[in-house]
């Protein structure tokens, strides 16, 4: 299984941009996928979650500026981020809870980091 992220870059303060990170290799099912992010000399935070069915979660400080979703015929997730802040500068991590054929648990996966960076 892999997960490959995409779509970081420099952008100015209030700008936007959109990252994605598909799953791929042996995949049975996806129960959640998210994005995680690390700043430098800080650790690494939940950003927001998008569980199978349910309601996407949200750090309290990107509600409202940035928007997950998921595309589950391409196992793709993306982040919309708008309006964004100096603090928002970070390596953005995918990860998914998924199950591949053959086994009987749901493993979680995580992608290489791309990184976002929020300067004028």
């Amino acid at each position: 299984v892999q997960l490959q992220a995409s779509g970081g870059g420099l952008v100015q303060p209030g700008g936007s941009l959109r990252l994605s990170c598909a799953a791929s290799g042996n995949i049975f099912s996806i129960n959640a996928m998210g994005w995680y992010r690390q700043a430098p000399g800080k650790q690494r935070e939940l950003v927001a979650v998008i569980p199978t069915g349910r309601s996407a979660n949200y750090a309290d400080s990107v509600k409202g500026r940035f928007t997950i979703s998921r595309d589950n015929a391409k196992n793709t997730v993306y982040l919309r981020m708008n309006s964004l802040k100096a603090e928002d500068t970070a390596v953005y991590y995918c990860n998914a809870d998924l199950l591949v054929w053959g086994s009987s648990d749901y493993l979680t996966y995580w992608g290489q980091g791309t990184l976002v960076t929020v300067s004028s």
